[in-house]
């Protein structure tokens, strides 16, 4: 029988109920595509649900403020996401009425949509031949078929294509892609797959090699950064606190954060630092909440982040009170921050000399 028979009678058996496999709306099976870019779906379905549920369709996402946006977003991580999810429905509704292209082709000049969501919408939305390539697909391919080529590189990535479009169903394209999707999260998966119950365990390449392992190949690019991150949490006399809108480029971009110290290196603050990062108060105590850094890991860098609790004299203008924080669209390290300390606590503190070194 063939791969992609096999591929498919075994998916038809096998598959997850999930809610956007029960319809060929390209608005849904693009907010999901999106949402579960580099996230499990465990962690994306929630988000997923909240998403269709304050945004039923693409001009309700198109029509609301990118804040948010990215509020209902916080916690899924790569906020691009969510900035070029808003992006691109805005742009179907003003440019085409809120219709969705129908081809391969013309989803790719979409903001944020690349090879394998435009091959995902255009096949399970439009049933047009186009083999999705991603993670799973590698495992799959370069497994069954013995293909060694490394998987991050130029070649790899035009033969893992090419060889995804010759062994696909033309007739029955999003299924089939579903289908092997499925099979690599579910059955062939990077540890412990179910070799000795597999579909292919006579004619696949790894198993039969016994090079499961080793399969697929990727050369190892990515060096990782560290930072060093001092967030100074503000309690003014008049119970108000700061939040700034990160407006620069880079992976918070328009989320909002306390006022940040950085660091080359993981050294504690002296008092100017911290006058110097906010002259418009007077800075009368400081202490750390968590001497221990919070290690928050990305795929380029490492963030450490520790968090100064200082209390002033009172800022009018310059703050937001406390009961309006939970409001803000922050990122999820300091969300979890916010969730842990009270901002109507009292706090001990220590005098800034005792801390800094």
């Amino acid at each position: 029988m063939k791969f992609s028979n096999k591929l498919i009678l075994w998916y038809l058996d096998n598959k997850r109920d999930l809610p956007w496999r029960k319809t060929t709306d390209p608005y849904f099976i693009w907010l999901s595509e999106i949402i579960l870019q580099q996230t499990k779906i465990e962690q994306g379905m929630p988000f997923y649900l909240s998403f269709i549920q304050s945004f039923p369709t693409v001009f309700d996402l198109a029509e609301a403020s990118e804040h948010d946006v990215l509020k209902l977003w916080q916690g899924l991580g790569y906020y691009s996401r969510a900035r070029n999810l808003h992006h691109t429905a805005k742009f179907v509704v003003d440019t085409n009425k809120g219709i969705f292209p129908s081809s391969y082709k013309e989803l790719l000049k979409l903001k944020g949509i690349g090879d394998y969501t435009a091959s995902a919408i255009s096949s399970i939305c439009f049933n047009e031949p186009q083999a999705v390539v991603d993670g799973n697909v590698y495992r799959v391919l370069s497994r069954v078929f013995g293909l060694q080529t490394p998987r991050n590189t130029s070649k790899g990535i035009k033969d893992f294509k090419e060889l995804a479009q010759e062994v696909m169903d033309i007739e029955n394209s999003g299924t089939y892609n579903q289908a092997i999707m499925e099979f690599g999260a579910l059955w062939c998966k990077p540890r412990n797959p179910s070799c000795e119950a597999c579909i292919f365990q006579n004619s696949c390449y790894a198993f039969l090699n016994k090079q499961v392992h080793l399969l697929p190949v990727k050369i190892s690019k990515i060096k990782v950064r560290n930072r060093f991150f001092n967030y100074l949490v503000i309690l003014s006399s008049d119970d108000k606190t700061i939040l700034k809108q990160q407006t620069q480029q880079g992976i918070w971009k328009n989320l909002y954060e306390f006022p940040l110290v950085e660091t080359s290196e993981n050294s504690f603050l002296r008092k100017t630092e911290i006058q110097n990062k906010i002259p418009f108060a007077s800075v009368q105590t400081a202490s750390l909440f968590n001497e221990t850094p919070i290690i928050h890991k990305l795929s380029h860098q490492h963030i450490h982040i520790r968090f100064w609790i200082v209390k002033t004299s009172e800022i009018r203008d310059y703050g937001i009170c406390f009961s309006q924080i939970a409001s803000f669209a922050v990122p999820i390290v300091l969300h979890n921050f916010i969730t842990k300390f009270s901002f109507y606590k009292t706090v001990n503190f220590d005098t800034f000399e005792k801390l800094a070194k």
